[in-house]
């Protein structure tokens, strides 16, 4: 089992690729929606909580998905290093309350020693390549999102062909009043002397909310207005095989979710 402490959702799987040499940027196409909130995060495809979701004002969960195409490393996109995702103005973050789990507890232990109430979204997943020699090989992990202190962690974990378990931490940040959130991506290896993994999709839906009293308290909020076109969400994703942001190479995506049905 591989083991990587870093920043985020992100979390990254990937096609082990060539050295740090001068990369183009691969092309990234972004979706994004504003839907309801699960009531069981442990339990996916169950109830949600009523009134949460596309409604302007209401509390939802966001659920993002990322396509990665590239043929710059060993014939696939660069290793993912960092996803930067900035929310449509307006949006609000409530992170009070949660429960947390510790970061370095989700990475000894995994997410069996973390108590359900600190799930921060329902598992998801992430799509890749992993490398034998010269062969690469398609992986899929899960990925699950976590309250901890001070933000977010992600647990990635796969079984085969090689076995995964990471642990990602991101942080929120605001820029003219909206929430960025960023995380950074560790190196994944797979076996010796062959290239780093690299993710090509990656999906998860981040979003929870408890009773107080009868009050139902959301992580995120959907503006109150949208404007016209759709909620515009905007990520720059970055990445190298390179320990150092210099060798990085970035991709931006843009998306407008659409405004709620009247």
């Amino acid at each position: 089992m591989r083991r990587a402490s870093t920043c985020l959702a992100l979390i990254g799987l990937a096609v082990l690729g060539l050295s740090a040499t001068a990369l183009a940027a691969p092309t990234v196409t972004l979706k994004a929606a504003a839907v309801p909130i699960p009531i069981n995060l442990a339990s996916p495809g169950g109830r949600t909580y009523p009134g949460t979701g596309n409604i302007l004002g209401a509390g939802t969960a966001l659920e993002t998905e990322f396509l990665i195409s590239g043929t710059e490393y060993g014939g696939g996109p660069p290793p993912l290093r960092e996803v930067k995702l900035f929310a449509p103005a307006g949006s609000k973050l409530h992170t009070q309350g949660f429960t947390t789990c510790s970061a370095t507890t989700l990475e000894h232990s995994g997410p069996g020693a973390c108590s359900k109430k600190s799930y921060a979204s329902p598992l998801g997943e992430a799509n890749g390549y992993v490398s034998f020699g010269t062969e690469r090989v398609h992986e899929r992990v899960t990925v699950q999102g976590f309250f901890v202190s001070g933000g977010l962690a992600f647990y990635a974990n796969g079984n085969s062909p090689v076995s995964i378990e990471i642990v990602s931490k991101g942080n929120v940040t605001y820029s003219g009043g909206a929430p960025v959130f960023t995380a950074e991506v560790p190196l994944i290896p797979s076996v010796p002397g062959a290239l780093d993994a690299s993710a090509t999709q990656i999906k998860v839906k981040v979003g929870a909310a408890y009773k107080k009293g009868k009050k139902l308290i959301s992580y995120a909020t959907v503006p109150k207005k949208c404007p016209k076109g759709g909620f515009p969400v905007r990520a720059e994703l970055k990445f190298g095989a390179g320990e150092s942001p210099a060798e990085w190479v970035t991709s931006t995506a843009s998306y407008k979710a659409p405004c709620p049905k009247k």
